[in-house]
Order: C-alpha cells, then sequence, then structure tokens
C-alpha cells in the first residue's frame, strides 16, 4: 500500500513538472500588460499554492448576472452564434423581428441594446437581502463584446449599445451593499464560436448570400459602425476550422488561434482586473483560458493571484475557477462544475454554476413558468454545501434590465428559507459524511463540465448533513416529514459521533420542544408540529 501511494505520488509531481514546463505555441506579450510580482508565477507549479480564501467557504451562496447583448432577442441561449444556423429557432427569429443574417447580424443586436431600465443598485440589495453573500457580472461572453470601459475591445457597452459601464455598475452596487464581487470571462472562444456567421444559406431566394462575418471595417461605412472593425468582435481572419463547434483546443480541430488574438484576450482580461478588482473571476474554460495552446490563462491567473497578495500581507485572498479539473490542476484553481455536483464530499472545496432557466435571457421560459422552483434550487444548495462546495446561481436579466415577476417570487422564496435556516449554510464545513438515504444510492456521473442535475426523487428519508466545529452538526430533511426522522448516521454504535453524546436537537425556525431519542443504530427525532418552509426542515444537533 505504502509503495503505491509512493508511486502515485510521483507519478504527479512528474505530471505537474511537465504541465509547467510546457511548449506553448504561442507565449502571450505582456509587455502592455505585465503579471503583477509575488509569490506565484505562470505555471502549473508555480500557481500550486492556491488555497482557497476562507471567505469563500464561508460565503456558499451567489447570484449571477449573466447578462449581455444575447439578452436583447430574450430568446435564449448562444444567439449570437444560432442566429446563423439555417432553420434554427433563433435563425427564424431573427428573420421574423429583423431580417436576414446577411442583412440584420449580431453586431446590430448589441445596437438595439439600451438596458434602459438597468438598476444595479436595487437588484443587488434585492439579492443581498434574499441571502446572497457574493455576485457575479459577466464580463464577456463567447460573442467577444466587453461590458466595462475596455481598453483593449472597441466594441464595449461605453462605445455603443447601452454606453454604460455595466461591470462599473454592478461592482459598486456590490461593494455598497457588502458582497464579495466576481467576473466572468468567455471570450477565449469567440475564435470558432462566431465561425457560423461565414456560413450562408444552403436554399432559398438567398441561397449562397454570405452572412455578415465576412465583412471588414471598410463595409461599415455610411453604417452606425462605421470606424469599428467588425473583425474586432467576431474574430473571422482565419482558416475555419474542421469543427467550429469544439470546445477545446483541438490540433485536429480548431485552427490555432495567432499572436494578436491570445495577446489581446490576455491584456483586455488584465485591463479588466486591474480597472474592478474583482474578488474572484470565472473562466468558462477547459482549465483555463486558450490552453493549452498558449500560456494567457496562466499568466492571467499568477497576476489575480499576486494582486491579491500584495493587497492583503502576502496572503492571497483571490479565487480563480475553471472546469474539466484534473487532481493536479484543483490544486491551483478552483474547480467549477456546470449545471452539476459530484457524488460525493470533496477534499477541495469547488463550486457548482446553475441557472433557473436559461443561461441568456428567455421570454418562452417565462411564458410556459419553465424556471427552476425555490425547492429544487434550495435542494441542490443543501447538497451541494453538504459536499463542500457553494453555488452560484444566475438569474437571468431581460434585455432592458430588469427581471420577471417569476424570478423575483423564486429568488424571494430562496431568501425566506435563507433567514431561518441560514446558518446551516453560511459557515459551515462538510460533516464526516454527506448525507443517507434513498437519494444518495441515486448518484449520477459527472461529464467533463457538469451536466447532471436535476432528477432526483426525494422523500423524508432522504437527509444531508453539515457542521460548525465539533459541536454541532445540521441535519436537512429534504422532503416533507411524514412521521418519525430516522438518522441512521447518528447512531451510539455507528462510530461517527465517536464518543459525544447527543445534548439537544431543535427546528431552525422553531420554538417548539423537540423530542428525540438516540438508539444505539440511530437518532430518531419525533415529528414536528410544522414542517419546514418549501417542505425542507433543518434540524440542529449540538453535541
Amino acid at each position: 500500500m505504502n509503495r503505491h501511494r509512493i508511486l502515485l505520488a510521483m507519478l504527479a509531481v512528474l505530471f505537474t513538472a511537465t504541465l509547467g514546463a510546457q511548449d506553448f505555441k504561442v507565449k502571450v506579450d505582456t509587455s502592455k500588460e505585465p503579471v503583477g510580482d509575488g509569490p506565484f508565477s505562470p505555471s502549473v507549479e508555480g500557481l500550486s499554492g492556491f488555497t482557497c480564501p476562507e471567505w469563500f467557504r464561508d460565503a456558499k451562496f451567489g447570484i449571477w448576472a449573466h447578462w449581455g447583448p444575447q439578452c436583447q432577442p430574450e430568446s435564449g441561449d448562444w444567439y449570437a452564434r444560432n442566429m446563423y444556423i439555417e432553420d434554427g429557432n433563433q435563425y427564424d427569429h431573427n428573420i421574423e423581428l429583423h431580417g436576414h443574417p446577411s442583412e440584420f447580424g449580431f453586431k446590430d443586436w448589441i445596437h438595439e441594446w439600451k438596458a434602459d431600465r438597468w438598476d444595479p443598485d436595487s437588484l443587488i440589495h434585492f439579492y443581498q437581502q434574499c441571502g446572497a453573500k457574493y455576485f457575479f457580472t459577466l464580463a464577456n461572453h463567447h460573442d467577444n463584446f466587453d461590458l466595462f470601459d475596455s481598453k483593449y475591445q472597441q466594441w464595449n457597452a461605453l462605445n455603443m449599445g447601452p454606453e454604460k459601464d455595466i461591470v462599473g455598475g454592478w461592482e459598486k452596487a456590490a461593494r455598497k451593499y457588502g458582497l464579495h464581487f466576481g467576473v466572468s470571462v468567455h471570450a477565449s472562444h469567440a475564435w470558432t464560436w462566431y465561425e457560423t456567421s461565414r456560413g450562408s444559406d444552403t436554399k432559398g431566394p438567398l441561397a449562397g448570400v454570405p452572412y455578415d462575418g465576412w465583412l471588414t471595417k471598410e463595409d461599415g461605412t455610411g453604417t452606425w459602425w462605421e470606424g469599428y472593425d467588425i473583425q474586432d468582435l467576431y474574430e473571422q481572419r482565419h482558416p475555419l476550422s474542421k469543427d467550429n463547434g469544439a470546445w477545446q483546443w483541438e490540433e485536429d480541430a480548431v485552427t490555432t488561434p495567432d499572436q494578436a488574438y491570445c495577446d489581446r484576450f490576455y491584456n483586455r482580461t488584465i485591463d479588466l482586473i486591474d480597472k474592478y478588482n474583482p474578488d474572484i473571476i470565472y473562466f468558462d474554460d477547459v482549465y483555463l483560458p486558450l490552453w493549452p495552446v498558449s500560456d494567457a490563462g496562466l499568466k492571467i491567473a499568477a497576476h489575480m493571484y499576486n494582486k491579491s497578495a500584495s493587497e492583503n500581507g502576502g496572503v492571497n485572498q483571490a479565487v480563480v475557477t475553471g472546469k474539466g479539473l484534473n487532481e493536479v490542476q484543483k490544486k491551483t484553481i478552483l474547480w467549477d462544475v456546470e449545471r452539476g455536483a459530484p457524488d460525493g464530499i470533496q477534499d477541495l472545496p469547488w463550486q457548482t454554476c446553475t441557472c433557473i432557466g436559461n443561461w441568456h435571457y428567455s421570454k418562452w421560459l417565462y411564458y410556459d413558468d419553465k424556471y427552476k422552483s425555490a425547492q429544487q434550487v434550495i435542494r441542490m444548495l443543501v447538497d451541494i454545501v453538504s459536499k463542500n462546495g457553494n453555488m452560484l446561481l444566475s438569474v437571468p436579466i431581460r434585455g432592458n434590465g430588469t427581471i420577471d415577476p417569476i424570478e423575483i417570487r423564486v429568488v424571494s422564496e430562496i431568501g425566506e428559507w435563507l433567514k431561518i435556516n441560514g446558518e446551516s449554510i453560511y459557515g459551515t464545513r462538510p460533516w464526516k459524511v454527506f448525507g443517507e438515504g434513498p437519494a444518495v444510492d441515486q448518484a449520477k456521473p459527472l461529464n467533463t463540465f457538469g451536466f447532471n442535475e436535476g432528477g432526483e426523487t426525494y422523500s423524508g428519508s432522504d437527509i444531508r448533513f453539515n457542521c460548525k466545529g465539533d459541536k454541532t452538526i445540521y441535519v436537512t430533511v429534504m422532503s416533507g416529514i411524514e412521521g418519525r426522522t430516522v438518522v441512521k448516521s447518528m447512531g451510539r454504535k455507528g462510530g461517527l459521533l465517536g464518543k459525544k453524546k447527543i445534548r439537544s436537537v431543535q427546528m431552525l425556525g422553531s420554538d417548539e420542544k423537540i423530542e428525540w431519542k438516540q438508539g444505539d443504530d440511530a437518532l430518531v427525532i419525533e415529528k414536528p408540529s410544522a414542517a419546514g418552509i418549501q417542505g425542507i426542515t433543518v434540524f440542529k444537533v449540538s453535541l
């Protein structure tokens, strides 16, 4: 057994060193935006000193404004790509509202997006009142449009569209209400993501007429976008990839991004970090942006950590997230799981990013009332926290900057539950087991990024645990209590409590005296007169 562990450790060290010394095809030029000095260097090995700060571990619940010009059509996710896919719903939507993609492309949606009813102060105050401890804004999406005062991307929200500093507005409000502030960066994928804009119809009266992805700066003469190079937005100055849907930089599928593209992405992101001082940055990438083609992501992460360390007495308080991480990479940045969760307690902190609807606002989900319910979100939050994770919840925003009445109701109901039961969430840590009951056996495997949420069937026998110190354990019953709650993990002979004795059991949000008995095989809690709100009840067990 010891030889096996030694061998695994040696392989891990070798793997880390190999990754750290990788020969990147594109090494970014840092002369305009240098990497800050400090204890972290831009290699896998050089980032391995990352430790998740306690503020993030304590916060547990954040809300995300995944909001930009793709929300203006109010037609769901990935509009800037899908509007160029013939016969798709968003292609049809575009033609119905404004015309053919050769005449009205995504650039023109940017011009229409005015965000005229956006009030970041009132929205963030609402989120803070409903229990969020950190807040995220989109800084850019795959549409490559910067939502901030961007030095290196002229296609930004101050120059056109709303003519407002979206990131700056959110940051000011988040700081005012005491929320940690995060930004999400997705623009590294524009290279392939916009390749659909270079297509054309295969049939009909406009068959063969190119969409607007072929346009150049000169084509803007006399238009609203005169003086701007459309290729700085669409980034289509390269040969088409074999697979423009590939999500990783696979050499046999994707045309390698060039020096200018990698440099500009790097410079834009460093500029964002230095201007708005985010506490956390989310990358929608496998490990880090442009990995493993370029060292851009490693340099950005090193800068983020070193900047934070210089401002916090030599201790990094910043977080960088990425997806699809291996065990070595999880020691350098925080693992983010999209719309899902692992099936057990993780040794290192992690985060789920999910949404109550589509990532980009869809009026169809609103009309059909297809959002996640507050109960679904709360159950997910409890499960995630029991496994050492945080939840980042996206609440889709309409093009005009408002959220709809159903979203207000869902977020309010989450807040009502947290006002009563928040002590079982904030500042907690996993217990010895994350849960028990039939749903534990329904565990579903993750794919590379996540995507295993939903479909669970909970009963009054399904329980999740977490704790504060060694004297308080929270027992959350995930569904309506029909009779006694039997907690098998807390029997005297189960071994999990050791020699500790249970001193008291109380129900959060209730003054009712709870009857209970600890037997050899289980802790048995008698049914209270009323279950918790949303049918999710928390018992506080004191040792």
